[in-house]
């Protein structure tokens, strides 16, 4: 039997866990959030009765054909969009690409003007990505007006720069001896990519591709809420209307168009192992955009395209307002958007690891079918779905912003915390149940700290990634930055929401930053 000891590292863990929740002091402040509200029963009756309102879903005919209509379109501005994406990424990759430099290939010297040409290119794909796809959805609502071409020019226009860096990656990744040869042979760089690079980099480049598609779909359906068409749409103006009925039935909807992408990723992927399963995967995608095409063009004004228009709209956010209320506004939007990423991101983790536990299967298979069907419906409902839905539980403000964030990203680090627990290796904690010691100690001390640096890590990725959704929670009305853009376009002031803009763009990127040297520093 195990001897009871005094855990030597405690006083640590309770230091760095009393400094944690000093830092958050400021965030519960910023935010108005009381997570002690939550579990008072006066609150679950109000939840409850939330909740009763979306039962039953509604179903009539002519509801229920609307909501068809409505998926096939933010199915076709997906696809479309990506389509778009790729028709501006793949050039990008070719020409950023440091795999098909000549200087890297053989010792022919640098261009000063192609290096300074590529660096300015990677900056306008890092631009373009910077800016939510809900944000450019908004602006290109206010350019051309409503519908679906908004969407798909957003998400064209945001996945393109996020097409660009990683198609690149991908061609670099790849061995260099094929572009070698043909570099010494005379070869150019187009050359280069399409009888080397990209015959070892095809399976690669489309499993991404496939992956960005499951992307698209989830934000063309929530880009309704700006007036951009689709599902989103429609559960926007169901929410306003206080029609629970009709949300239930959209987001069962919705959840359904997430599983049913998700089988065709799957399906795509094994069908990369053969050259036929990619023909049919390359046929599948025209005939796809195609009809995407004519699905959604007939809606589509014959203006649309007006360059001229687009152009004078463009014009108009410049110069960017510099005046000190709005500067000290903006940086008060800044701070509030700081402390919901960063609550949504540490209440998430609790809650991640709390569900992962049962979804790895420590507690038998029915908790574990049920922690994971939790999971899944968690990080299926959009963030910004999720928002929505918060303000009409909880209000207007930061707040619902917070409970939004950390119940979709709870579900997102369940998962990915729970396979973690699955991959990591049984034997320190069978040695220390074999020792005496109980379940609980076992598993903190045998189980835990092989998961717990991955655990952060992700938590780390994630509080990047919700830096960028809490900018866009204010759209609908759970405050940050966002809501302040929001207001300002729809207000016309363009030049108010282009400094708001750059603020979002300087806020990304201080924080992929910070995220990249905290995770550098964790695997020294």
């Amino acid at each position: 039997m195990l001897s009871p000891t005094r855990d030597p590292a405690f006083g640590q863990r309770l230091g760095a866990t009393l400094l944690l929740l000093a830092l958050l002091a400021p965030a519960f402040a910023l935010t108005g959030f009381n997570p002690f509200v939550l579990l008072r029963q006066d609150t679950w009756h109000v939840w409850l009765g939330f909740v009763a309102g979306f039962l039953p879903p509604a179903h009539d005919a002519d509801f229920l054909a609307e909501v068809l209509r409505q998926t096939v379109t933010t199915l076709a501005s997906a696809t479309l969009g990506l389509a778009l994406a790729a028709a501006i990424g793949l050039p990008a990759a070719l020409a950023t690409s440091r795999a098909l430099d000549a200087a890297r290939l053989t010792a022919e010297p640098p261009s000063r003007w192609a290096e300074t040409a590529k660096r300015s290119l990677r900056g306008l794909l890092v631009a373009l990505r910077g800016v939510p796809e809900i944000v450019w959805a908004l602006l290109f609502v206010r350019a051309v007006g409503l519908g679906s071409l908004p969407a798909v020019l957003a998400i064209g226009v945001a996945y393109g720069g996020m097409l660009g860096k990683v198609y690149a990656e991908i061609l670099e990744s790849q061995p260099a001896e094929p572009a070698r040869a043909l570099a010494a042979s005379g070869a150019g760089r187009l050359a280069r990519f399409a009888w080397a690079a990209l015959p070892q980099a095809l399976p690669e480049l489309v499993s991404y591709s496939v992956y960005r598609w499951e992307c698209a779909i989830r934000a063309s359906a929530v880009m309704g809420f700006v007036g951009a068409g689709g599902i989103g749409q429609l559960i926007d103006t169901s929410l306003k209307m206080l029609n629970g009925g009709e949300v239930s039935t959209l987001l069962l909807v919705f959840l359904g168009l997430v599983a049913l992408t998700e089988a065709i990723s799957r399906l795509c992927r094994l069908a990369l192992d053969s050259r036929a399963g990619t023909a049919g995967i390359a046929v599948a995608a025209v005939a796809a955009v195609l009809g995407s095409w004519l699905w959604l063009r007939s809606a589509w004004p014959n203006d649309a395209f007006d360059l001229a228009a687009l152009g004078r709209f463009a014009v108009e956010f410049f110069p960017p307002a510099h005046d000190a209320d709005l500067l000290a506004n903006a940086a008060h939007g800044i701070l509030e958007t700081l402390a919901m990423s960063l609550l949504g991101s540490v209440l998430a983790f609790v809650g991640g690891a709390l569900l992962a536990v049962p979804a790895a299967g420590r507690f038998g298979v029915m908790l574990k079918g049920l922690s994971r069907l939790l999971l899944n419906l968690l990080r299926g409902v959009p963030d910004l779905m999720w928002a929505a839905l918060a303000v009409l539980a909880v209000g207007l403000g930061p707040a619902a912003g917070v409970l939004a964030l950390t119940l979709h990203t709870a579900g997102v680090l369940g998962r990915l915390f729970a396979e973690t627990l699955e991959n990591a290796a049984p034997e320190p904690e069978r040695a220390l149940r074999a020792a005496g010691a109980g379940r609980f100690s076992a598993f903190a001390y045998g189980q835990l700290p092989q998961v717990l640096a991955q655990w952060i890590a992700y938590t780390l990725y994630r509080w990047e990634n919700n830096i960028r959704i809490a900018t866009v929670l204010g759209i609908v009305g759970a405050g940050g930055i966002g809501t302040q853009l929001y207001l300002a376009l729809s207000l016309f002031q363009q030049q108010t929401a282009a400094t708001l803009i750059i603020a979002m763009l300087l806020l990304s990127w201080a924080i992929e930053t910070l995220s990249r040297v905290l995770r550098r520093r964790m695997e020294s």
